[in-house]
């Protein structure tokens, strides 16, 4: 109710102003009265925030020196520290706020467990795609992967995302969930890498002693591999040459040595092939004039160009013939003599 001077008394006697300052003082008493709790509780979760890596260091140190499952070195890492930083979060909860236990916790998640589960459904997918990626382990940091548009080294594998450097220095994260679902190629999964390219050699070469010179050049080259035998096929008969394909393995897959290995083996069988006289053929077409419809066409094609300079000509002689019309009246009238013209005033 009102008081004489004008405030409102709520219904324990005191008014707005004097509730909100009783009200402040304690929660301030509360607060100073819970902050060893609050500092305790920084502690205990300071404490399993290092226990945490010293278990990651742990799991390196026991299972780094492994060749194989990196990736499940890591899975232990990651999960292992996080699920003692979680235990450290609820014990330090249980310190700090009188009342709390992991079961109200767990409640109130379940509360909003369907509005939590689709606000979060990319992110559990990709999580759950990043565990299954690492223990199933189809590349592992350092191979050189395609997926979809992008290509490059493998730069690092995390719980939700896979972190790729492409060649010509860009950084590409990819989601879990794309690299677990769709297809994926791994250059690097094996050593030996089988490259190949196409050559065209004239239709009056030979074939056999061309294939003969271009293995020549790929023994000649040091790049291609001496443990796998090089090929070389005939595929076709092309518009200008006879075309072959030229196939070989190197000993490291990687993508530089995919490009050298290429550059090289052109720059050798370019050279055999000059020196012994084969020809490399231009595309060349040819047109035959001797069929009859050509001639027809090119019969039609006189016809109208001879209809086009007809009127032109015509056009030129009607021209010539009224100049020497006018030429010859001018010489007419040059020729009467002045006693014939007529005389002014007369």
């Amino acid at each position: 109710m009102p008081t004489s001077d004008g405030s409102i008394t709520l219904s324990n006697g005191l008014t707005i102003y004097q509730q909100v300052v009783q009200t402040t003082n304690e929660l301030g008493t509360e607060l100073v009265e819970r902050t060893p709790y609050f500092v305790a509780a920084l502690i205990v979760f300071a404490i399993f925030w290092l226990l945490s890596a010293l278990f990651k260091k742990l799991i390196h140190k026991l299972l780094g020196a492994r060749q194989r499952h990196q990736n499940l070195v890591k899975v232990f890492q990651r999960v292992g520290g996080a699920l003692i930083l979680f235990i450290g979060f609820m014990i330090a909860m249980v310190i700090a706020i009188p009342g709390f236990t992991p079961a109200k916790l767990i409640g109130a998640l379940g509360i909003g467990s369907v509005a939590i589960g689709f606000a979060f459904k990319d992110i559990f997918q990709n999580l759950l795609s990043g565990i299954l990626l690492l223990l199933s382990e189809p590349f592992r940091i350092g191979d050189q992967i395609i997926s979809g548009d992008y290509e490059g080294t493998v730069e690092d594998i995390k719980i939700r995302a896979t972190t790729i450097r492409t060649y010509d220095g860009r950084q590409v994260v990819i989601p879990n969930s794309d690299l677990y679902t769709s297809a994926l190629t791994v250059n690097t999964a094996y050593k030996q890498r089988r490259l190949q390219v196409g050559v065209g050699i004239g239709y009056d070469d030979d074939i056999e002693g061309a294939k003969a010179q271009i293995i020549q050049a790929l023994e000649d080259a040091k790049s291609v591999s001496r443990i796998q035998k090089p090929s070389v096929i005939a595929t076709g008969f092309g518009d200008s040459s006879i075309d072959l394909m030229v196939r070989w393995f190197i000993d490291d897959g990687t993508q530089a040595n995919k490009v050298a290995s290429i550059h090289e083996v052109i720059v050798q069988i370019k050279s055999k092939l000059d020196a012994a006289g084969v020809n490399i053929p231009f595309p060349i077409r040819t047109l035959d004039l001797s069929d009859a419809s050509v001639d027809a066409v090119v019969e039609k094609l006189h016809d109208k160009q001879q209809a086009m300079q007809d009127p032109a000509q015509e056009k030129k002689e009607a021209q010539g013939a009224n100049s020497q019309k006018q030429t010859k009246t001018q010489d007419t009238q040059s020729a009467i003599p002045d006693d014939n013209l007529p005389q002014q005033g007369s």
